[in-house]
């Protein structure tokens, strides 16, 4: 990073995303190993396509949210 740049490293702590996981429906004894997975992809996407880590990590979680309620519901 050059001089003047507003670049910042975001930390994010992979127990509370493991519990937000749970949250949404990851089975708990998966939760830490797709926390360090998701965390992973979204350092991926971003670099990838340029956006933030966070707007990354958001779609991620809509993704699998969205999933874990289709499998509930039995599809």
């Amino acid at each position: 990073m050059g001089p003047g740049s507003s670049a910042f490293l975001f930390v994010i702590d992979l127990a509370q995303l493991a519990a937000a996981l749970t949250a949404l429906g990851c089975p708990p004894e998966k939760s830490a190993e797709m926390a360090a997975q998701l965390d992973k992809r979204a350092r991926q996407l971003a670099g990838e396509k340029g956006g933030s880590y966070e707007d990354a990590m958001t779609h991620l979680l809509m993704l699998m949210r969205q999933g874990w309620a289709a499998k509930a519901r039995g599809f």
